[in-house]
This record gives structure tokens, C-alpha cells and sequence, in this order.
């Protein structure tokens, strides 16, 4: 089969596309450009070692429009976006499929950690071995024509076991750091992205109590997150959480509570994949993850239609954040996922 890889340049698509050749596999890389700092010699470097073509695709202007200018926009309004989960979506997945598609490709793959499932002609992403890298709730809106063509070569891997293998075969990208920062902000300035990208000013308002009294004031609302606790620019003589944003207040709420939980909210933009999309009204049960890596925990899903839910957790959560995304499995699997409101799209 003749696939076509994802590659960074860092240890898990080089491993990936290792993992493909090995299987008998004819393997080319794809890095694709999506910003300034993508790391193109690094992926020429590791396609280089490996033998294989890479192509370069360009994806600067769809990444503008779908991820960036999405990003700020998201933190205008008071969430708090998941710029990877729109990414995937929008941009990276479907760059390669297209790419694929066009070119002759069979299938197409990722150096990500989750896995594929289909069961009654539906696909979804699953679970990975490796739990603690599992990138399964990043994947949760990719659509079905995707899905089908899809492969995770690093599904049943895990990645401590890659590193030390490839450190045996003396591979350069063995000892590569890995990312912690979002890519296309990598000073981790958020703020000063976010005026540049919409040439708006913070507008500065008030930090309140849970009870709507005035603490003091916030430097504009796109400097705070629900569970931050770190630079809020308020002393308050103890340890101070977000626990609320609003731009239509432009206000900030802070709790003395850390552990300040949300047992019901709201599902919009939803994608459903392991199941087809229910009939409005349809009561469903499933495993609900609010954030990357969180706790699975059991929920109860009202389906409103037109993608939209209500969703109830049997066991509250904390940090429960609007624009995030919730992503729901049964045995592994994700059946469907959505994005995090604390209000009913109306």
C-alpha cells in the first residue's frame, strides 16, 4: 500500500514511517507548512535518514483563516480554545487527505497515539496503548471519508520503549524535545497574538467574587482561563482560580475554591463518528473526557439536534472550560465529541 506520512521531523512520525517501511509498506513523507516556525529541515532531515521522498504542501492561508484567526476570536469571546482539535480538523488531516487523494495515495498517516476502529461501516478513533500519550480527544471531529483511510502505525507503541530504540540505532531525533507550547505561538505570548492577529486593545474591567462583588481589576479578559491560578495581577492575600469569563461583562471570576466542579453543561459543533448522528431528543450514555487526558467519567447525553446537547456527569468535574472540547467513548472507541458551552445555543 502506498501511504503518505505526516512528518515533523520529530521521534514519532520518524517512527511511524519506520514502522510502515518495516511492514512492507511503500512510505512518503508530507511535511506540511502551516505557519513560520514549522520545522522543515527537521522532517527533510528525518525523511532524509529514512530514505523516502518528502513533498511539501502548503496550508499557511487555510491555517490563517481556520486556526489562528479561529484562536483569537475564541479568546474575544471569553472561551478558551482548542486550537489542535480545529487544526486536525481543518487543516492537517484534511491537507493530507487531499494531497493523497490526488496523488495516488492509498491511505494516509500520523505519528499520533490513538487508534482506528470500525465497526458496523462506521470508523472512529479509539484509544492507544500508551495511555499517557493517548491523542485520542484531539482526534474526536474527523470525518468519516477521513477516518476510512487512516492509519496509526503507533496504536499499540509506547513511546518511552520508541525512545530508547531509537537511541539504540543512534537516530538523531531520539533525543528531540517535545513541544509543550502552541506551535504557532511558541513564546507562549497569547495576549500579543492575539491583538496582532485582530488589531483589538485588551480592555481592562473587573475581577468579581462568586457573588458579583468587586475585586479589583483584570487587564482584559484575553489574559485569563477558567482554572488559572498564576498571573492574575490581583493580591488578594491567598490563593486566587478563574472560575468564570465573560466578555459580555468583561469580568473575571475568582474563587478561593480549586476545586469549584460543573456537573451540567452544553454541546455545540458535534461530530459523530462511532454512532450515526441521533434523531432530536435521543438520550444517550457514554465515558465523557472534558480535557486532555482527564479522567473518563460517566455522562449522561440529552441530543438537542442540529449538533447540539446537553450533557450531565455523574461524577462533577473541575475546570469545565467553554470552547473546550468534550469528547465521549464507549469500550475505547469515540462515539462523538463537542465543543464545551455553559450556556444553550439558542
Amino acid at each position: 500500500m502506498r501511504v503518505l506520512l505526516g512528518m515533523s521531523g520529530g521521534l514519532d512520525s520518524t517512527c511511524a514511517a519506520k514502522i510502515l517501511i518495516e511492514e512492507g509498506h511503500i512510505v512518503e513523507g508530507a511535511v506540511l507548512v502551516m505557519h513560520a516556525f514549522t520545522e522543515r529541515e527537521a522532517a527533510k532531515n528525518a525523511a532524509a535518514t529514512l530514505g523516502i521522498p518528502l513533498h511539501e504542501v502548503d496550508g499557511t492561508e487555510r491555517f490563517r483563516q481556520a486556526v489562528q484567526k479561529n484562536f483569537a476570536e475564541e479568546y474575544l469571546r471569553g472561551r478558551t480554545p482548542n486550537p489542535c482539535v480545529v487544526c486536525n480538523r481543518e487543516v492537517k488531516f484534511a491537507l493530507l487527505y487531499e494531497y493523497a487523494m490526488q496523488n495516488g495515495f492509498d491511505a494516509i498517516a500520523t505519528g499520533h497515539y490513538a487508534s482506528i476502529v470500525e465497526k458496523n461501516g462506521r470508523y472512529a478513533v479509539a484509544l492507544a496503548k500508551d495511555s499517557a500519550k493517548d491523542q485520542s480527544y484531539v482526534l474526536w471531529s474527523l470525518p468519516q471519508h477521513i477516518l476510512s483511510h487512516l492509519l496509526f502505525p503507533l496504536s499499540g507503541k509506547e513511546k518511552s520503549v520508541l525512545r530508547a530504540k531509537a537511541k539504540e540505532e543512534s537516530l538523531t531525533v531520539a533525543d528531540r524535545a517535545e513541544s509543550q507550547e502552541i506551535c504557532f505561538i511558541p513564546d507562549g505570548d497569547y495576549a500579543k497574538f492575539i491583538c496582532e492577529c485582530t488589531g483589538t486593545v485588551p480592555q481592562e474591567g473587573d475581577f468579581v467574587d462568586e457573588s458579583g462583588a468587586v475585586l479589583g481589576r483584570h487587564k482584559g479578559i484575553i489574559h485569563y482561563t477558567v482554572g488559572q491560578r498564576k498571573g492574575l495581577g490581583i493580591a488578594m492575600g491567598k490563593r486566587m482560580f478563574v472560575t468564570a469569563v465573560s466578555a459580555e461583562t468583561n469580568t473575571v471570576t475568582l474563587s478561593e475554591n480549586p476545586n469549584a466542579t460543573v456537573s451540567d453543561f452544553y454541546l455545540e459543533g458535534m461530530v459523530f463518528s462511532g454512532i450515526s448522528e441521533p434523531e432530536a431528543g435521543a438520550v444517550l450514555q457514554a465515558q465523557a473526557r472534558v480535557r486532555y487526558l482527564s479522567p473518563l467519567r460517566s455522562a449522561t447525553v440529552m441530543y438537542l439536534g442540529g449538533g447540539n446537547a446537553r450533557v450531565h456527569l455523574q461524577e462533577p468535574a473541575r475546570a469545565v472550560t467553554p470552547g473546550q472540547s468534550a469528547v465521549f467513548y464507549s469500550d475505547g472507541a469515540v462515539q462523538y465529541g463537542g465543543v464545551i458551552s455553559l450556556e444553550e445555543k439558542r
